[in-house]
């Protein structure tokens, strides 16, 4: 190391010593995670992360440590003062932790393969976070985020916990009703819709300006400005799609007259016939996305266990979740800073969208302050969405608290009440074989 970048590493030093984050990552051997280092590595003048602690549980402890020795490597080759620490000891991670971030899948890909299998017996659509699948997701994960929740209240009460864990808006809900931590949900959508358009238009991503309106997952793009210029129309004629939900076009007709940019994930409720059938042949042909998801990590952690590599390798982009840690981290820099620059995030209603309860946690424009998110007052709402958004929150609060309190009856309300479920008796079986399915990650449901 030469002089000038010793120089560097004890000024360094320095700023973490006096000014120096702790961060605990609860899912810390996911294949995200050297994205997220990288963030931290890129950012750290503005963000001086002293301490990254990756936690994970026993089953996940391979990952984990093949995972935290390439951050060691990045971290090591990057010559900043960051400590990284490997733990399955999730209360020594959180105690002291400026910011918690969640990225957990409660029964791993395995679940989610049962998510994504189980309604299409019924012909209903299987998808990991919409619909049956999503709901069956949210009583495995809530439980065990509220714990969390319990360590962050006890152990870090100052930290920021940043979710995105999926159903990320369901997840944030939960712990803005039920616990006193400070909370924000995040997706990597609204990042990627902005640099498609940054990209489109070859301007820098905060020159672009659009407008969310909705939920996670259930959200429209009612307005995109480039540099002061209303670019909307271009965009309908476009749209936004992602590597996880199949491709297929939007009807120009249908987009035109609703005068906004569905998200992708609205394609399972404007085209349920059409992606109902891709995915029955999909699963005949023995193909889900959970498998595809599975065959894809095992390759990344192929590449993470390689002792040369050093840096976040290309290959982690094809995941299906670019940019979830870019949007992390970049939240983590405009909290501690106090920056005030705006971004798309799962908050509290708090009046915004005025036909939902201020409780709801919804997907929305917010400048981010020192002391947490705005959110913003909504320029253009579709009238047409608020029908669908209003059914889908119903069913995300009957499921939240079915998932607190393990009551049957209310996870019976949830499924019959999503707008994807067709009868009561189509409800009542697929409810009973998923439950069972996830008996051993549902203790609310089965022990009492």
């Amino acid at each position: 190391m030469n002089r000038s970048n010793k120089q560097k590493r004890q000024e360094w030093l320095i700023l973490a010593t006096n000014q120096g984050l702790k961060i605990a990552v609860i899912g810390g051997g996911s294949s995200y995670t050297p994205e997220l280092v990288e963030g931290f590595i890129l950012h750290y003048k503005e963000l001086p992360v002293r301490e990254l602690w990756l936690v994970d549980i026993e089953p996940g402890l391979r990952k984990l440590n093949i995972v935290g020795n390439l951050a060691k490597r990045m971290v090591e080759k990057s010559g900043l003062p960051i400590e990284v620490h490997l733990t399955t000891d999730r209360r020594k991670a959180i105690e002291g932790a400026d910011f918690v971030s969640t990225q957990m899948r409660v029964g791993m890909l395995d679940a989610r393969a049962r998510d994504e299998s189980i309604p299409l017996k019924y012909g209903v659509i299987g998808q990991e976070t919409t619909g049956p699948g999503g709901m069956m997701k949210a009583l495995r994960t809530i439980p065990v985020i509220l714990d969390v929740c319990r360590d962050i209240e006890e152990l870090a009460p100052n930290a920021w916990l940043l979710n995105f864990t999926n159903p990320a808006g369901m997840v944030t809900e939960a712990v803005l009703k039920y616990s006193k931590v400070k909370s924000i949900g995040l997706c990597n959508a609204p990042i990627g819709l902005i640099k498609q358009v940054s990209a489109k238009y070859n301007v820098a991503a905060d020159r672009v300006y659009a407008e969310f309106v909705g939920l996670n997952h259930l959200h429209w793009i009612t307005r995109i400005d480039v540099e002061g210029e209303d670019k909307l129309d271009d965009m309908l004629t476009e749209g936004y799609s992602a590597k996880n939900v199949p491709a297929r076009e939007w009807n120009p007709e249908f987009l035109k007259s609703l005068r906004a940019v569905p998200s992708y994930y609205l394609k399972y409720f404007y085209m349920t016939d059409a992606m109902l059938e891709e995915q029955m042949e999909s699963f005949k042909q023995g193909i889900n996305r959970a498998e595809v998801v599975k065959r894809v990590e095992e390759e990344l952690f192929e590449l993470y266990a390689n002792l040369e590599l050093s840096e976040k390798p290309k290959q982690l982009e094809q995941r299906g979740g670019a940019f979830y840690s870019e949007a992390a981290v970049n939240l983590m820099r405009s909290l501690y800073n106090g920056s005030n620059d705006i971004q798309t995030l799962n908050v509290a209603n708090r009046g915004i969208l005025d036909f939902l309860p201020d409780d709801a946690s919804i997907e929305v424009n917010c400048v981010v302050t020192k002391n947490g998110p705005l959110p913003l007052p909504l320029t253009k709402i579709p009238p047409m969405a608020k029908g669908l958004i209003h059914a889908v929150k119903t069913y995300e609060q009957l499921a939240i608290d079915a998932a607190v309190t393990g009551d049957r009856a209310l996870a019976l309300q949830a499924m019959v009440h999503h707008p994807l479920v067709p009868s009561v008796d189509v409800a009542v079986r697929m409810l009973d074989e998923m439950l069972e399915a996830n008996k051993e990650f549902l203790p609310n449901f089965f022990t009492k």
